[in-house]
């Protein structure tokens, strides 16, 4: 088995706006670098829409029904300051969750070892009621809890390490045992969540924040001695990665100063916990990331690492 890629081109089509970092430009750099020789094994397939009743596992309808309606005929409206939404941002919405949400079904049925879901728009600053921080549905929190319903696993992991925290992703897990999340992230920094006393009902939530300046040791070390303790403690029947590259050294949203290296590192870590705990079911999704070049190559790295695992 090899590991899967779901994308589509309704993804390039949603458009803050030129000077928005959350750009078409970034899905374009990763789709592009995946098209190298070291990646000609991938199983590329397109990502298909979600439904009302995937997306309503984590957000009200009404609040589906107020995202969706709020797309414009034409031009851009804003949900907030940092959330725009173009004609095409509804199509784009749908098709990032319903990939999450086909990988958990292709990766449970044995049709590949592992999924990587190279989509925008993100999704972990999503809450359930309210769109946020250039997010429109929470995708990896829909795909997780899909996986439950479809499919009966019932302890579900993400491990999210996005520079920013993954508010939206804690806000839906944090009051179920059985859902376990844990992120590291730079604090202070958008959103302003992610201290390391927010622990969800049951020491379910997992909060590593890195200062400003954290360099490769300080991650490494967080991922050891906490999210890779803590991920294998919990024993979850799958693991999911909000994949965010914008810790990288060269992001110019953020300041920690991670390699492309790391990512791959902590990506072969998390598949080997998966392995053992899991058989090896692994869905990961595109967060962050907004410097072209070193997206395209820690998503690179990433991938590389499902392939490898």
């Amino acid at each position: 088995m090899t590991t899967l890629l779901f994308t589509h081109p309704a993804c390039l089509d949603h458009d803050p706006g030129p000077q928005h970092p959350e750009r078409p430009a970034r899905l374009a750099a990763i789709l592009n670098a995946l098209d190298g020789p070291d990646f000609a094994a991938l199983d590329r397939r397109e990502a298909p829409l979600a439904d009302d009743a995937q997306l309503t596992l984590v957000h009200p309808a009404l609040h589906v029904q107020r995202v969706l309606g709020a797309v414009p005929p034409q031009g851009r409206t804003r949900i907030d300051a940092d959330t725009a939404l173009s004609p095409g941002s509804g199509e784009a919405a749908l098709r990032a969750a319903g990939a999450v949400c086909a990988a958990v079904d292709a990766v449970v049925a044995g049709e590949g070892k592992n999924a990587f879901c190279a989509v925008r728009p993100p999704g972990h600053h999503a809450e359930p009621n309210r769109a946020m921080g250039f997010c429109l549905f929470n995708n990896v929190a829909v795909g997780a809890l899909h996986a439950r319903k479809k499919h009966d696993l019932r302890r579900v992991a993400v491990i999210d390490f996005d520079v920013h925290h993954g508010n939206g992703t804690q806000a839906a897990f944090e009051r179920d045992a059985d859902l376990f999340y844990a992120s590291t992230h730079q604090s202070p920094l958008y959103p302003g969540t992610g201290a390391m006393d927010e622990r969800g009902v049951a020491n379910n939530i997992l909060n590593l924040p890195l200062p400003p300046g954290g360099d490769s040791d300080l991650f490494r070390l967080a991922m050891e001695k906490g999210v890779l303790v803590a991920l294998e403690a919990f024993r979850p029947e799958m693991v999911f990665i909000s994949a965010g590259f914008d810790a990288h050294a060269d992001d110019p949203l953020a300041n920690l100063n991670l390699t492309t290296e790391d990512f791959g590192w902590a990506t072969e870590r998390l598949a080997e916990v998966a392995r053992k705990a899991c058989g090896g079911r692994l869905v990961s999704t595109l967060e962050g990331g907004y410097d072209l070049a070193a997206l395209a190559e820690s998503a690179a790295a990433h991938v590389r690492a499902l392939m490898a695992a």
